[in-house]
């Protein structure tokens, strides 16, 4: 399937999430390298996010509760209302387990435009959860007119860094139902150097619901791999979601294109073609802790679908640096 797409679309943002709104507007957020604050930038087709000018709706406070590493902002837009869903914490320090702090926070907008400024964005809070512990990635989706939510987040009492949980929502900052373990990282292709089990991404497709998430250490290892189930199911019910036991989608090791991962996706100009967005590096040599290395790029490529009604990513699309 040709590419027409810039790649990379918007280089150094890295967990790149884009909505397509009923506007026909594109909407972006993404981790900026400073980790200090939200931003969205907007444009009617996806290359016009690459010249884009992004405009700040929130920043970090100056100490306390959201005042360090923001990452992994979504857009949202939930009952009329636009919603983003990031992770923050309140020191670079590493807790007793060895990991960082974070929790997982909302913000909303009432405004029809977004794009407005900071002054119509408000914190609703903390988004919690049964578990005092880390937690980042959370993303929304619509089943059966109820709101779920999924997210990335620490059990002390099992190995790795993070699982996959989903619970239904009351309200889009309130979880309504007990968190569901749906993932934790068992398969090698996650567990390398982290057993990781973050970014989770959201696509109904075909009678089906695909959860595609991130595992493994942030370099060169990085990878995605997916569960499903049949949207006939409760969601709820772990035992109804499949998990694939291999990467979906990987480093192109020949080519230069490594860690890709923390998609998420959306839809092309047209209407119909899918689209993945994620991030990738172009070079190994990464000095110090993968995390500061800022040179994660958006990228942005179709992908189809096989005669079982699963998708195939392929590999990542080259650098074109047009």
């Amino acid at each position: 399937m040709a590419n027409n797409y810039i790649n990379p679309l918007i280089i150094q943002r890295a967990d790149p999430y884009i909505y397509k709104h009923t506007d026909e507007y594109y909407y972006f957020t993404a981790s900026v390298p400073a980790y200090n604050l939200i931003e969205i930038r907007r444009a009617k087709t996806i290359n016009g996010l690459a010249h884009a000018m992004p405009r700040t709706v929130w920043r970090k406070h100056d100490q306390g509760e959201m005042s360090q590493l923001i990452w992994a902002p979504e857009i949202h837009y939930i009952n009329n209302k636009w919603y983003i869903y990031f992770a923050a914490t309140d020191t670079t320090e590493f807790d007793e387990l060895g990991m960082f702090t974070h929790r997982m926070y909302c913000i909303a907008c009432d405004n029809d435009d977004p794009m407005v400024g900071e002054e119509v964005w408000h914190e609703k809070g903390q988004i919690v959860t049964d578990k005092d512990t880390f937690s980042l990635d959370a993303t929304t989706f619509t089943h059966n007119d109820k709101l779920y939510y999924v997210w990335a987040q620490k059990d002390k009492e099992i190995k790795g860094n993070s699982n996959l949980y989903i619970a239904e929502m009351s309200n889009p900052w309130t979880l309504k139902t007990q968190p569901v373990m749906l993932s934790k990282p068992e398969f090698d292709w996650e567990t390398k150097i982290f057993s990781v089990n973050e970014g989770p991404a959201v696509l109904k497709r075909n009678g089906k619901i695909f959860i595609t998430f991130s595992g493994s250490a942030t370099d060169e290892n990085y990878a995605m791999g997916m569960l499903w189930i049949d949207d006939s199911e409760d969601v709820l019910d772990a035992d109804k979601w499949h998990k694939l036991d291999h990467a979906i989608f990987q480093s192109d090791m020949d080519n230069g294109l490594y860690g890709p991962g923390h998609n998420s996706f959306t839809v092309a100009e047209d209407g119909e073609t899918d689209l993945l967005v994620y991030h990738v590096r172009n070079y190994l040599d990464i000095k110090g802790d993968p995390l500061y290395d800022p040179n994660r790029h958006t990228m942005v490529q179709p992908f189809t679908w096989n005669s079982d009604g699963f998708p195939e990513f392929g590999k990542p699309v080259p650098f074109s640096f047009d």
